[in-house]
């Protein structure tokens, strides 16, 4: 099967609206756009997250690994105390957090979970008490490793990722097309919940024909481990995912692949 060129749409697979932050910065490189949101976000059940945060004096760190996160916090926590530090992972989440007036004390260069967890090893976190708002579906590699490093830690559900209401036979039509050059990926769920959609052969079908662009390197495992190859965003931000999938077309385009 022939790999679609820079003619070919682009898959985005975020929970966004047509003026979304990735699908306008796509437009404004004058691709094709298909919205196909494979998860949406929804509140947290249960009121954990606020009785947690209405304890937050009695910790050292919170750990943020989405805006979602952040989102979710600022709901019930404009501000922090000064005695509680702030850790991130990826420059949206840090930029998002910054842009609310809350100071970054700690960023891994990787927008990964062991990255975080090897920039509190380096600096010590024993005894300390951490508290991680996360999604429905956080992987543990947080958690237990901070635990392993003798922090107590915390983990409270802050919104649940859930899969999104997508038409799927639209999609597959697309698929038998051919018509899609890539497609973007921003979190594990995204890729999880797209197969499951779509069913396995037209997911593999997809990934045949069009580019998996992947946010950070956690997304790209998911797509590895169903032995798919995935293309790594410059930086772990929307405009990252986006230039690099603009890049990546106009490389295919320019080495004369045609659409499909």
């Amino acid at each position: 099967m022939k790999r679609a060129g820079s003619g070919a749409a682009v898959v985005v697979t975020r929970a966004e609206l047509h003026d979304g932050p990735l699908s306008s910065q796509l437009r404004s490189f004058g691709l094709n756009v298909l919205l196909w949101p494979a998860v949406s976000v929804a509140p947290a059940r249960g009121d954990s997250l606020e009785q947690s945060l209405s304890q937050i004096e009695d910790f050292h760190w919170i750990v943020f690994a989405s805006r979602n996160a952040v989102a979710a916090v600022l709901r019930f926590l404009p501000r922090l105390p000064k005695s509680v530090r702030v850790a991130a992972i990826g420059r949206a989440t840090a930029q998002v957090l910054r842009h609310r007036g809350f100071a970054v004390d700690l960023m891994p260069n990787e927008a990964s979970a062991a990255s975080l967890v090897a920039a509190f090893a380096a600096q010590g976190c024993s005894g300390a008490r951490v508290l991680y708002p996360a999604s429905s579906r956080a992987l543990p590699t947080i958690a237990q490793g901070l635990t392993q490093l003798g922090a107590q830690v915390v983990q409270v559900e802050a919104y649940r990722t859930e899969a999104a209401a997508l038409n799927a036979d639209e999609c597959r039509a697309w698929i038998e097309r051919g018509a899609i050059g890539a497609v973007t990926f921003a979190s594990p769920s995204a890729v999880i919940e797209l197969e499951r959609a779509l069913g396995p052969a037209h997911f593999s079908q997809l990934l045949a024909q069009a580019a998996a662009v992947a946010l950070g390197p956690t997304t790209a495992r998911a797509l590895t481990q169903r032995g798919k190859s995935a293309v790594l965003a410059e930086t772990a931000t929307l405009s990252g995912l986006a230039h690099t999938t603009h890049r990546l077309l106009q490389t295919r385009a320019n080495d004369g692949i045609p659409a499909a």
